[in-house]
């Protein structure tokens, strides 16, 4: 194999094990205060219904929606913002559902949403 075809395979290998390697980075990127999805029942007006929202998409949404405590697992924001490009948080999915909700459904910190019935309000807490 010529050197030039050699270096050039090396460094292929090279990038696509640093990408792997970013791709599991994060999830030992962890600083600072837990931050949790919370939902808790609420008053009656207009909602996002989300029923047939994916599980998949909106993780902290469900569960919270499906704990015994309505939060989510805790959420730890990495240090100097390398977290979370790669990442699903949060704060993605309750600005998703603040892009979704209809007018009078959302308020510039929580989102009211309807599941299975039940009316409930939407927000990031920090404990």
């Amino acid at each position: 194999m010529r050197p030039i075809a050699r270096n050039g395979l090396l460094l292929l290998v090279g990038v696509v094990l640093a990408l792997l390697a970013l791709g599991a980075l994060p999830q030992f990127l962890a600083a600072g205060d837990p931050y949790y999805l919370t939902v808790e029942g609420a008053e009656d007006g207009p909602t996002l219904e989300v029923d047939n929202f994916s599980a998949r998409q909106y993780p902290y949404l469900f569960e919270a929606l499906s704990s015994d405590d309505g939060r989510s697992s805790a959420y730890r924001r990495g240090p100097w913002g390398l977290k979370e490009p790669f990442t699903n948080s949060p704060f993605d999915e309750l600005q998703s559902l603040l892009e979704f909700a209809p007018e009078g459904a959302a308020t510039a910190e929580a989102a009211f949403v309807e599941y299975e019935g039940t009316r409930y309000r939407v927000a990031v807490v920090q404990p």
